[in-house]
């Protein structure tokens, strides 16, 4: 009876095996790509002691440990090992991201994962795979977009590593990175990405501003560049999400037209959006070329609901609720979420 209870289970293990065997195939490639990183990381602290390397890189490597130290100590998110190893990239781009999405509605693609749930995107560690992927789901009607990714969290699974190309970040944007992924190693819902992201993405760049403060005070350039950058890609990202609000008011009003009409009107409003972006103050000029090498698509737009359409709701909570104490605002978000 024991002998036949284990070939059942194995038979059992084979089917889903064999049912699932893309995503298996999948599955270990990310293992293999995330395990060269984690075997070919090198201690911070050994970087900072080699005579070899430059200052500039050490003094961005310090900037880190220092957002990692305010994470922990004044904002309260959770103590981890994360960002004191160092990978070399060597210019080379470590992790692409797949997304998708219905043509002609804000309806994503979803990934399912074991323990993990669903997600609506993917990681690629092999950007020909990626654009493999990206073009079976052309071929099914989506909306699809692959881009590079310049930091994540294996929300412990490993140790998260510097990844040389952080360093090419300025101060603020440098510690508004860090806090983000130390917020999704704190707390990451299930099944909610588009909670995890906005939640990450306003401690982020709150918890920035506060590190900057602490370190250097609100009369400081590195303040100031950061500040400038924020009203930047603020007064960017509002015109996406109100293009975005366009284009999802125009699908349900064309959802009776054929699908030739539907991608006329679909483009037109597109274009709409786009060029409406040289009639926007920036300090930065490089926002105004931001279309000038690809059009967007529906995944484009999508992004900007995943990370930033419930950033006013967060912020009207954590100035009403919890009086602008970012640490009680964490506290309470790790507290309802349990």
């Amino acid at each position: 009876m024991i002998r036949k209870a284990i070939w059942i289970v194995l038979a059992i293990i084979c089917l889903i095996i064999i049912t699932n065997w893309s995503l298996v195939v999948y599955g270990l490639k990310q293992a293999k790509g995330q395990l060269t990183i984690t075997f070919n990381t090198e201690p911070v602290k050994s970087l900072l002691n080699d005579s070899t390397i430059a200052d500039s890189v050490k003094q961005k490597i310090k900037i880190i440990e220092e957002a990692r130290v305010f994470s922990f100590d004044q904002l309260g998110l959770k103590h981890s090992d994360n960002y004191t190893t160092f990978y070399d990239q060597k210019g080379a781009v470590a992790l692409w991201n797949l997304s998708a999405c219905q043509e002609f509605s804000f309806e994503p693609k979803l990934w399912s994962f074991p323990l993990l749930g669903s997600f609506p995107y993917k990681g690629f560690f092999d950007l020909e795979s990626a654009k493999s992927e990206m073009g079976q789901l052309q071929q099914a009607g989506y909306d699809a977009r692959i881009r590079p990714v310049n930091g994540w969290s294996t929300l412990g699974w490993t140790t998260d590593p510097i990844l040389s190309n952080m360093l090419a970040r300025e101060e603020g944007a440098l510690a508004e990175l860090i806090i983000h992924e130390l917020t999704h190693s704190t707390l990451f819902v299930k099944n909610d990405i588009e909670f995890n992201e906005n939640l990450a993405s306003f401690i982020g760049e709150k918890g920035a501003i506060l590190f900057l403060t602490q370190k250097y005070g609100k009369n400081s350039e590195p303040y100031f560049d950061y500040i400038l950058a924020e009203e930047d890609s603020r007064t960017f990202r509002n015109q996406m999400l109100l293009g975005t609000g366009k284009l999802d008011s125009l699908y349900q009003s064309i959802v009776d037209l054929p699908d030739s009409l539907k991608s006329i009107q679909k483009h037109l409003m597109i274009d709409r959006i786009t060029s409406s972006i040289d009639t926007l103050h920036f300090h930065n000029s490089r926002h105004y070329s931001a279309f000038s090498k690809a059009r967007p698509n529906n995944a484009y737009f999508m992004s900007y609901l995943r990370y930033y359409s419930s950033k006013d709701s967060l912020g009207e909570i954590f100035t009403t609720k919890y009086q602008g104490d970012m640490e009680l605002f964490i506290k309470g978000m790790i507290s309802y979420h349990k």
